[in-house]
C-alpha cells in the first residue's frame, strides 16, 4: 500500500516541481527570490494553523457522516483515519480519499460500499460551499459567473437525483440490465442507500454550512499571504480567487488540480496589475500551506496509523 502511495506522491511532486520551476523561470528567477525575501515567514505558522483547523472541521463532517450510517468507531480511530486520507489530496478531485473506507473496513469490518459514499458527499458539500463563496465573488467582480453556475447546477443535479428515491430506483433497475454490473448490484444498492441517507436535507444543509466555514479559513489564509505582499485587496476578492481556482482545479480532474489551480491563482493576481514574481510567490506559498501541507499531515497520520493498527490492507473491495 505505502509503495503505491509513495510512487504517486513522487510522480505528482516531480510534476509540481517542473511546473513551479517553469513559473519561476518565466517570472525571472531573481525577482522571485526577492519576492520571497519580502515575505514575513513568521506568518506561515498562522496560515498553517488555519489550514489545520480546516482539516479538523472537515473531520467533524466525516465523523458525523459515520454516525449517520451507524458505523461504530472511536473518535481517535476516526480522527487518524480521516487525517490519513489527506495523503490522497493529490488524487483527481481528492477521490483517492476512498482509502478512508478501506481503513474503516480494516478496523470495523463495515463494507466499503457502505462508507465510500461519504467521500462523494464530502466533495459535494465542499463544492457547494465553495460555489457559494465563488458565486458572491463572481457577481461582485463580474467574472466567471457562467463557470460557477454551471458547476453549481451539476452538483445540485447530483443531489436531486440521489435524493429522489423513485428516480434513483429506476436508474438502479436499468443498471440491473447491464451484464457487467449485475455481480456488483448488492454493493451498488448499499452505496446508494448510504448516499440517500447522507444527502437528506438536514445533513446536507448542516454540512454545507460547516464546509463554508472550514474553507473560509483557507480563504483567510490566502488573504493574509496576499496582503503581506502589499496587495491592496479585500478578503472577499481573496476568497473569490481562492474558491474559483480550487473549483476549476478540481473540475480539471488533474492530481491536486496541479497547473490549473496554480495558474488560476497566478492569473487573478496578474489581473490586479501586480508583478508575475509576486503572483508566483503568493501562489507557491498558499499551495505549499494547503495542498502539500495536507499531504505531509497525511503521511504522518498513515505512519501513526500503521504503528497503532498494523499495515494497511487493500483487499476485499466490497
Amino acid at each position: 500500500m505505502l509503495d503505491v502511495i509513495k510512487k504517486k506522491i513522487l510522480i505528482t511532486t516531480a510534476i509540481a516541481g517542473v511546473l513551479y520551476l517553469l513559473f519561476a523561470i518565466l517570472s525571472n528567477y531573481q525577482n522571485v527570490i526577492n519576492a520571497f525575501s519580502r515575505f514575513d515567514w513568521f506568518l506561515i505558522p498562522v496560515v498553517l494553523l488555519l489550514t489545520f483547523l480546516n482539516f479538523c472541521i472537515r473531520f467533524i463532517k466525516w465523523d458525523y457522516y459515520l454516525s449517520i450510517l451507524k458505523v461504530k468507531i472511536s473518535k481517535v480511530d476516526s480522527f487518524f483515519i480521516f487525517m490519513s486520507g489527506l495523503i490522497m489530496s493529490i488524487t483527481p478531485g481528492k477521490m483517492g480519499e476512498v482509502m478512508k473506507s478501506y481503513l474503516v473496513k480494516q478496523l470495523t469490518n463495515e463494507p466499503i460500499s457502505k462508507t465510500a459514499p461519504i467521500i462523494l458527499v464530502e466533495r459535494i458539500t465542499d463544492f457547494l460551499s465553495l460555489i457559494i463563496i465563488a458565486l458572491v465573488g463572481a457577481y461582485s467582480f463580474d467574472f466567471g459567473r457562467t463557470i460557477v453556475i454551471a458547476v453549481g447546477l451539476f452538483f445540485v443535479l447530483i443531489v436531486v437525483v440521489i435524493s429522489n428515491n423513485k428516480l434513483s430506483k429506476i436508474i438502479l433497475t436499468l443498471l440491473e440490465r447491464v451484464k457487467f454490473l449485475r455481480k456488483h448490484l448488492t454493493s451498488i444498492n448499499s452505496a446508494y442507500e448510504s448516499s440517500y441517507q447522507l444527502l437528506k436535507l438536514k445533513p446536507l444543509l448542516l454540512m454545507t454550512f460547516i464546509s463554508f466555514f472550514s474553507w473560509g479559513l483557507e480563504c483567510l489564509g490566502y488573504y493574509i499571504i496576499l496582503t503581506n505582499f502589499g496587495m491592496d485587496i479585500t478578503i472577499l476578492w481573496a476568497s473569490f480567487a481562492y474558491s474559483f481556482a480550487t473549483i476549476v482545479g478540481a473540475v480539471s480532474m488533474l492530481p491536486g488540480g496541479l497547473g490549473v489551480t496554480d495558474g488560476s491563482l497566478t492569473f487573478f493576481v496578474l489581473g490586479e496589475n501586480y508583478s508575475l514574481d509576486i503572483a508566483f510567490a503568493s501562489t507557491f506559498i498558499v499551495r505549499a500551506a494547503t495542498l502539500w501541507f495536507a499531504v505531509v499531515i497525511g503521511i504522518i497520520s498513515v505512519l501513526i496509523y500503521q504503528k497503532r493498527y498494523g499495515k494497511i490492507l487493500l483487499n476485499n473491495f466490497k
